[in-house]
């Protein structure tokens, strides 16, 4: 890594995680790399843009920002977003899906059918199974019908799914738990008749995401800083988190706080951007660089 790069996300795909830079870069993420990069001195973190547009002013945003977008940038995007209900034309099929997070910690939610499993990935399901695929409003008014009859959310806060990583059942017994919901989930009345419910097949990405035996994380990244390190070895990779073997323990970097920096290599050992502790997983809560 020469020069300095702007991180543009960690997408999923079928030959696993890499860090994607602005230019068309791509950095793979191996178990057991290192990962190690510093801000630039002096730097400030800048809006990333919507829609592929970069942002007319470069505003500057928050370190603790996940999304890195100005409040019109942020805007924009959302105005196209399907996840926020402002896009009900969109002719492709979608997919409802169950996924499983940690013990009581099971979701509802749409996707694209041809986007196959990447969002689950991205999301850090560590298990999941398809209920159903047909258009559009189908999939959501099946996802909203679901919610309220099984009591399940359409989110779990990211702090909830880094605390259970470490401490997950056999995967038989997540398979189990997927199982059940999955069994009343079709069994309701009320589905949208153009919506053909899917049989249950559990996907488990315990393995791809490198959970098993998983040692317990004792801190989280909260922000990067202009001049700040970070530096370990990469134990597991979920969602969009990076959990690193540091001289200070395992740290989870969650890699959307890395977007809108200008990041170099370096040499360096430390870990010199702030870290707060990992809190106790609370099931059912809500949540609003290699």
């Amino acid at each position: 890594m020469t020069g300095a790069w702007r991180c543009a996300g960690l997408p999923w795909g079928d030959g696993g995680p890499r860090l994607r830079w602005e230019g068309g870069r791509h950095s793979e993420l191996e178990r057991g790399r290192r990962v190690a990069f510093a801000v630039v001195a002096g730097s400030a973190r800048t809006c990333v843009g919507a829609r592929g547009h970069g942002c007319p002013v470069r505003a500057e945003v928050s370190r603790r920002s996940i999304g890195a977008r100005c409040a019109e940038c942020a805007r924009l995007d959302r105005a196209h977003s399907v996840a926020a209900d402002t896009v009900a034309d969109d002719p492709r099929p979608y997919r409802v899906y169950l996924a499983w997070f940690g013990p009581g910690m099971v979701k509802v939610g749409i996707t694209a059918s041809e986007r196959g499993p990447a969002r689950l990935l991205e999301q850090g399901a560590v298990s999941f199974s398809w209920l159903g695929v047909g258009p559009l409003m189908a999939a959501r008014r099946t996802e909203e019908l679901l919610r309220a009859a099984l009591g399940v959310p359409d989110r779990i806060p990211y702090a909830d799914k880094r605390a259970a990583r470490a401490a997950l059942p056999p995967a038989g017994e997540r398979v189990a738990e997927l199982a059940e919901l999955h069994a009343r989930a079709v069994a309701l009345d009320g589905w949208p008749e153009s919506l053909e419910r899917a049989p249950f097949r559990a996907v488990d990405h315990g393995a791809v995401f490198g959970l098993e035996g998983l040692e317990r994380a004792d801190g989280v990244v909260s922000e990067l800083v202009a001049g700040g390190v970070v530096s370990g070895d990469l134990l597991a990779a979920a969602g969009p988190d990076l959990h690193l073997a540091t001289g200070r323990g395992v740290v989870v970097l969650d890699t959307r706080l890395m977007t809108g920096w200008e990041l170099t290599g370096t040499t360096d050992d430390g870990l010199t951007v702030p870290v707060v502790a990992l809190r106790e997983a609370g099931p059912g809560a809500q949540d609003g660089l290699f």
